[in-house]
This record gives C-alpha cells, structure tokens and sequence, in this order.
C-alpha cells in the first residue's frame, strides 16, 4: 500500500494517545481522515470515534497500513507483541515515533524487518493538557527530516527537546517523573495550610494557583530560579525563615537524590529490555 504522508496512527490511545489526538485535530494541523488509532476493547473503540470523529479500529496491521506517521503508545510490557504485528508491515517510507517508556530505538529495530526510521520520545503526563514537554532522540535510521516529522507531531502536547539517547534516562527522572515531585509538594504544601488553619479547598487553590504562576514566570519572564527566590526573599522577613528550615532539613540534597535514583532505576529498566 502507498504511503500517505500526512495520515498519521496511534497505536495504544490511551491517555497520552488520545491526547496527541485531541492536540493534532484542535490545531488543526490534521484533519479526522487524516487520522487512525488502535485500542484493544470495543467500548474504547467506540468511545474514541465518537469524541474524535476518526477511525478506530481493533486491528494494529489495519492503522499502520499506509500510514506516514506510526506513532507507539503502548505500555512497554506490550511493546513486543505489537512489534510483532506490525514490523513485516512497516517500510523505510514510515516513521516510528514511539513514547513506550525505557525502551530504546536499538531495542525496537531488533524487531523491524527493514530500516525504518525509528524516533523515541520520553513525554510526560502534562501532555493531556497540552503543557508537557518531551526529549526525542533518533534511531540508526532517522534523518533530520524524521526528527523534524516527530518535533511536529509531539509540538500539539507541549515542548520538545532534541537530546542524545544517553540522555533518555535523566530525561525520565527530571521531566517524565517530575509532575510526581511536584504533586508531593503541593501534597505537603495543602498540608502545612490545613495545619495553619486554612480550610483544604483554600489551601489547594492557593498552592495549585502558586504552582502555576511561578512556573509561567520562570518561562515568561526567562528568570533564573534563583533570580526569582531572591525577588520573594526579604532579608529577616517570612521567607528566609522558611527556606532555612528547608535546607536544614536537606531538602535539596534529596531532591538530588531522588533524582539520581529515578535515573538509576531507568537504567535498571532499560538493561532488563527483553524486547
């Protein structure tokens, strides 16, 4: 079959493919022909037709036929039963985007029967609101025109950064586990207002509301973190007394920490790759 440049397949519309969906078709930058997605259970066949207006169909060798763009949603442990499906159907004509964590494009040509450009990408999970950003490294295959093909693709979930393979795995722990930290310390910030007093739907709009302005800060106004901790930090005033509680307590050191070991144990799983 002829290969559409413009139609694109998500294999695995889970919450980051039906997010890469909504994000392609509210740009307008593909149309619902344009587009075909795989899911495994009739209801979220169903499901997604009518939200999206696409095709869906259960049948992972039907999305990819003639498809530009084949875009790997899947969870890991299911990566190589799809492989197995669809690499006799794949040409050097495709791209494969894939975004299954800790598998590495090395892994995934194992499996392809001819060269196909492969591109991996480590988004996280504020691409469902379009605010994520994702590294995205190419496979043996992948020219600039690939990489450019899948920086356009991922563009409608948020960021993209272009990083060497080496890098995935510190991408992993900084930005594709970070909503975690971030989620720990607006838990423990709603905490802390609870304790002093403030009712819980108060204290989370304030932390939450914080969270989000500070972020559009540093991004808007190209701050330097500590640029912006010493706009807030008065001397002898409230926040200097916070902070030197948090470094007492080691908090940036196990900030570090947690980094490290969010690193290490991606590599842990990337070794133990039995694609």
């Amino acid at each position: 079959m002829a290969v559409d440049a413009r139609r694109i397949a998500v294999l695995g519309a889970g919450k980051i493919g039906a997010a890469l969906i909504s994000g392609l078709l509210s740009s307008g930058w593909r149309q619902p022909s344009e587009l075909i997605a795989s899911v495994r259970r009739d209801e979220r066949r169903e499901e997604l037709a009518r939200e999206f207006g696409i095709a869906v169909t259960l049948s992972n060798a039907e999305a990819v036929a003639g498809a530009g763009v084949v875009v790997i949603a899947v969870k890991p442990q299911d990566l190589e039963g799809l492989l197995g499906e669809i690499a006799p159907l794949l040409s050097p004509e495709q791209t494969v985007l894939s975004i299954a964590a800790a598998v590495s494009t090395t892994a995934i040509e194992r499996h392809l029967v001819e060269p196909v450009p492969v591109v991996r990408a480590m988004p996280n999970t504020p691409a469902v609101v379009h605010e994520g950003i994702a590294g995205i490294s190419p496979g043996a295959h992948a020219a600039p025109e690939h990489l450019a093909l899948a920086e356009d693709v991922l563009a409608h979930l948020g960021s993209v950064v272009h990083v060497p393979e080496r890098w995935m795995d510190a991408i992993t722990a900084v930005s594709g586990s970070g909503p975690a930290y971030f989620a720990l310390l607006a838990e423990a910030m709603i905490e802390a207002g609870i304790l002093l007093g403030l009712s819980r739907e108060i204290s989370t709009q304030l932390v939450v509301q914080t969270m989000l302005g500070t972020a559009k800060q540093l991004r808007d106004e190209g701050l330097h973190p500590v640029e912006l901790r010493e706009m807030v930090t008065s001397p002898g005033g409230t926040t200097i007394a916070a902070i030197r509680e948090l470094e007492r307590a080691g908090v940036r050191a196990a900030f570090l920490n947690a980094i490290q070991a969010a690193m290490d144990r991606s590599r842990e799983l990337a070794a133990g790759d039995s694609l």
